[in-house]
């Protein structure tokens, strides 16, 4: 097939699936009901999808971006339409508008909102890479930190919540296994409404020579339980019992397995989430995101409560959205 390119001479002709091949024109030159028209890719890029993920990629500048596709439509949508209009103007990147079964196509049937960007794909970034996190104004130097580190987290839905639920919640750095972990996927991006999108994620090689380094720093490394049983000598305690007086990482393992008995051992404590009632064998466990959720308020409520000024139900103070980027998510009643 033939290369295409847009007005600025960017080409695409990267090879495409299938259903985006071009379809036989029937006669009177229209294409047959049904049949999405064909878009070329641009070679090493991917499609985000979604109204919060495009939106925050336009807003960052962590991805090359190439094409911003909004579906062709009136009504309600196209108050989102125009935003991400402007936000695409801003950084010159072209946008095509297109019919439904062609974003379909793009991203593969999934849910959409009638928005899809194409641009390269995010990557972990490795723990050498990072900086020590700086302080922001009137903060102690010995001001509490929060690590959250995950293990072997495979589904994309999962990291998704995740990254949501430790971007919201304040925690200072996430850290990934990179063997036998979810990349950082469109899918992922979707799942954490565009979080991942300004939110840095670190991998190691070495996830337990990281967390012996971090304990020998003085870093309190806290695993997690789904019941109240022994693990070896490492004391099993409930999350509201747990008290945060210094530095912690805490750690979450698979969705399957959970955390690795070697992993459960560098542990300084493991925390356990209490049921509000006896459970029927076979479902006495949460969902690893909605865990993790809960784990992080637990912890980081005794932040809030406990520091002057810090973002609170109990104190009133809220960040504005120059703060907090990932406010900007919310465009005309969609996230």
């Amino acid at each position: 097939g033939g290369m295409l390119s847009d007005a600025r001479g960017h080409r695409w002709d990267h090879a495409v699936p299938t259903h985006f091949l071009p379809c036989p024109a029937s006669k009177g030159g229209r294409r047959p009901a049904g049949r999405a028209l064909p878009i070329e890719r641009t070679r090493g890029s991917e499609i985000l999808f979604g109204v919060a993920p495009c939106s925050m990629a336009l807003s960052q500048a962590r991805r090359d971006l190439f094409r911003l596709f909004l579906k062709r439509s009136g009504g309600p949508q196209r108050a989102v339409s125009s935003e991400l209009v402007l936000q695409a103007a801003a950084r010159g990147v072209p946008v095509l508008h297109v019919g439904r079964r062609e974003l379909d196509a793009l991203c593969g049937g999934r849910v959409h909102q009638g928005v899809c960007l194409e641009a390269t794909p995010l990557c972990f970034k490795r723990l050498e890479e990072a900086e020590e996190p700086g302080l922001e104004n009137g903060e102690s130097p010995n001001r509490r930190l929060l690590w959250l580190v995950l293990e072997q987290i495979q589904d994309p839905m999962n990291l998704g919540a995740l990254l949501r639920s430790a971007y919201f919640l304040g925690v200072d750095r996430v850290v990934t296994s990179r063997r036998n972990s979810c990349p950082l996927t469109p899918t992922v991006s979707k799942a954490s409404s565009g979080a991942m999108e300004v939110f840095d994620v670190y991998s190691t090689d070495d996830l337990r020579s990281f967390l012996k380094a971090k304990a020998a720093e003085g870093w309190e490394v806290v695993g997690t339980v789904s019941q109240f049983e022994t693990v070896e000598n490492v004391p099993v305690i409930s999350c509201l019992e747990f008290r945060w007086n210094k530095p912690i990482i805490l750690v979450i393992g698979s969705e399957g397995d959970g955390l690795s008995l070697e992993t459960q051992l560098l542990c300084h404590q493991m925390l356990v989430i209490p049921s509000g009632r006896a459970l029927h064998p076979g479902i006495e466990s949460l969902n690893v995101s909605v865990a993790t959720g809960i784990l992080l308020h637990s912890i980081c409520s005794q932040k809030w409560e406990r520091e002057p000024g810090a973002c609170s139900l109990h104190s009133g103070k809220f960040p504005s959205p120059a703060q907090h980027p990932s406010d900007g998510v919310w465009i005309q009643g969609q996230w």
